[in-house]
């Protein structure tokens, strides 16, 4: 499985590659060296990556999927309708997924997400707009909001 190291505004991210797609873009805390990525899909992800962090991309398009089970897949299709620079509540994303019961198990399916940035996880808050758990780290989500509302012009991030 081919790996690649990114170097990115907030630290190092892994990410891996498996029959011709993406199916990790994890966060490092542990120092790596950067590398030149070798496989078609991993230079994809780490050029739409650059993008991203240079403020010209908002959606990611190269090939990517993660396993999961199907009420974690539905979750994280979900979360690729949040518009960039925008942000929602786990309660709202239970009732866009018409399970306003579910709040627990879709945080903890949020959590579960292998694809950080491209799958928009930092983009759920907590249901009084504050910042809640990310497997990234707090400070993490905190600037990609940020970063994404500051490339918006709108100076904060606003709801879904």
């Amino acid at each position: 499985m081919p790996i690649t190291y990114y170097s990115s505004p907030v630290g190092m991210i892994r990410i891996t590659e498996d029959e011709g797609y993406v199916t990790s873009v994890h966060f490092m805390d542990e120092p790596v060296e950067p590398d030149e990525p070798s496989a078609p899909a991993l230079k994809m992800a780490v050029e739409q990556l650059d993008e991203y962090f240079a403020g010209k991309r908002k959606v990611f398009d190269f090939p990517f999927r993660q396993a999961g089970s199907d009420f974690q897949q539905e979750v994280w299709q979900c979360l690729l309708t949040i518009g960039y620079g925008k942000t929602i509540s786990y309660l709202q994303q239970s009732k866009l997924m018409k399970n306003p019961l579910a709040i627990r198990a879709i945080a903890s399916a949020n959590g579960k997400n292998h694809m950080a940035i491209v799958v928009p996880c930092h983009r759920v808050i907590g249901s009084d707009g504050g910042l809640t758990g990310y497997a990234g780290g707090m400070w993490r989500k905190k600037w990609l909001l940020e970063h994404e509302a500051c490339v918006m012009g709108s100076g904060q991030t606003s709801l879904f």
